[in-house]
């Protein structure tokens, strides 16, 4: 073996989560080395849907216009029992507060491509595939792994981010505590293609039946899926089998005459997280540092959190503008995000699961009536505001909230907000920033990559201005009473402000969260 290969951040794994976190640190031209055990990339789908704001992350890292080829509006989302009543019933919006439809079936491969081939083309970046890690230690500046196979590697670092999945090695590495919530449910995963041309109406079906708890979702452009719950009685390997896909998937009305089963697989559905994800000089994301039964459809989307969250935070920290205290703040937010979903998921999933004919029967009586009662509101959001960590308590109440996006236009040029300001922090304002603050704060949010941009109705055509065409950015600064508002590079609001003084104090307590001297409040 010859000397190890150097690198800012070795990320381990590279499904999702892991092209995510490459390819958003490498945006700021980080050196990152991705070792990923599998020599090919897994050719199925796993997760088959994202909410928007995991679609406005994953544009952040530049496929933004490869999405249309891999997703579509996820559209409606029903509920029924076995009879056929419906307990419940959403319109997902096409265009919600991230700028991106509020769900999307996705075709997880067209996906994985995409990410993986705008990783591979990156400069900076190292993508190796067949090198499963075996070794990992650590000391105060640099984390060590070394890979298996007939020609291992070592590969050494200023961080690794481990996004190796449910059975993590790095997580076991790490020994890290973990709290189980003991739920464990086994379902039958169907990936069918139908030949018959039929229109599968409501796009994404749950069927609360006690005889047998089911599902038919869209997975993306040309692709659907089906899946069954394991009953209690029913025998692990039977339940597994193509006949017995076969047999469940005749409740659809799907047979091999018109369709093809493309694959078949049981998952058990689990619920679990560790309790600190950062362990010295290493941190996880993704199922490596929780697991969430599917039904509020927040796994990916959680891992993609995970990897937001983190990425602007270790780019701070590997170029000095940030203590490494800060990356103490990434298990505090994401965990409680990641507990809140978890439980939102078991929730949803014992209603789904009844399998007692008596209770079931309750249930759908007091479902539907809710429904008839909510019908045309939002469904409950499956992720909260921050609450703790990298915000700020002031008068607005806008710390920790997620920031919206919306059409804006700015020297001419039109389209969503993060296309034409870019991500990074945003310092938003109805004043001119000159006004708003002093030159050497402004100079230190410069030095932060900060886009200072003063916003104003649509019309208003002055130079370097950005027009609100959604009415979107002015309404939420007008709400909470600001004159500006702060936002984060994973889209969270840091805090706002009331009035100029406020502004500064705003600007001074973001410093002395990154808690770098060197950065230190005026």
């Amino acid at each position: 073996m010859s000397g190890p290969l150097q690198a800012d951040v070795v990320v381990v794994g590279f499904g999702p989560v892991g092209q995510v976190a490459t390819l958003l640190l490498a945006r700021p031209g980080r050196r990152i080395v991705v070792l990923e055990r599998w020599p090919r990339p897994y050719p199925m789908p796993r997760a088959v849907s994202f909410d928007g704001e995991s679609g406005r992350i994953l544009a952040a890292t530049g496929i933004g216009d490869r999405l249309a080829e891999v997703t579509e509006p996820s559209r409606d989302y029903v509920w029924q029992n076995g009879a056929g009543t419906v307990l419940f019933e959403v319109d997902v919006s096409d265009r919600g507060r991230s700028g991106h439809p509020d769900s999307s079936a996705v075709y997880q491969p067209g996906l994985e491509s995409a990410l993986a081939e705008r990783a591979e083309s990156s400069p900076g970046v190292t993508v190796l595939r067949g090198h499963e890690v075996i070794a990992l230690d650590q000391d105060a500046d640099r984390v060590r792994v070394v890979t298996a196979g007939p020609d291992p590697l070592e590969v050494e670092a200023s961080w690794l981010v481990g996004c190796d999945g449910a059975n993590s090695t790095v997580r076991a590495a790490l020994d890290l505590p973990v709290t189980d919530f003991g739920y464990f449910d086994d379902w039958l995963t169907c990936d069918v293609t139908v030949h018959d041309g039929r229109v599968l109406e409501p796009n994404n079906l749950q069927v609360c039946d006690p005889a047998r708890p089911r599902t038919a979702v869209s997975a993306g452009p040309g692709h659907r899926r089906w899946e069954f719950m394991r009953l209690p009685d029913e025998d692990p390997a039977d339940f597994g089998t193509a006949d017995s896909a076969w047999r469940l998937l005749g409740l659809f009305g799907l047979d091999p005459g018109n369709a093809t089963l493309d694959r078949h697989a049981v998952y058990t559905f689990q619920a679990r997280f560790a309790n600190d994800w950062r362990s010295g000089r290493v941190l996880l994301a993704g199922d490596a540092a929780h697991l969430m039964p599917p039904f509020a459809g927040q796994g990916m989307c959680s891992g993609l959190r995970d990897a937001a969250n983190l990425a602007w935070k270790l780019d701070l920290v590997l170029r000095g503008a940030a203590a490494d205290s800060l990356l103490d703040s990434y298990t505090v937010e994401r965990r409680a995000h990641v507990q809140h979903a978890i439980g939102m998921s078991m929730n949803l999933g014992r209603v789904i699961c009844q399998t007692d004919p008596k209770a079931a029967a309750d249930r759908d009586t007091a479902m539907a009536a809710a429904a008839a009662r909510r019908r045309g509101t939002p469904a409950e959001p499956a992720v909260t505001a921050l609450t703790r960590g990298v915000l700020r308590r002031d008068p607005t109440g806008l710390g920790g909230v997620l920031g919206p996006q919306g059409t804006v236009t700015r020297d001419g040029v039109t389209g969503l907000f993060d296309d034409v300001v870019g991500t990074g922090f945003v310092l938003l304002s109805t004043l001119p920033v000159e006004e708003l603050l002093d030159p050497a704060r402004r100079t230190r949010l410069a030095g932060l990559g900060a886009h200072l941009v003063q916003v104003a109705p649509a019309g208003s055509d002055a130079a370097g201005v950005l027009q609100d065409h959604d009415d979107v950015y002015l309404p939420l600064l007008a709400d909470a009473g600001a004159v500006a508002a702060l936002v984060r590079p994973d889209f969270y609001l840091f805090g706002g402000a009331s009035d100029t003084t406020g502004a500064r104090a705003l600007v001074d307590d973001l410093l002395i969260h990154l808690g770098s001297e060197r950065l230190s409040p005026v």
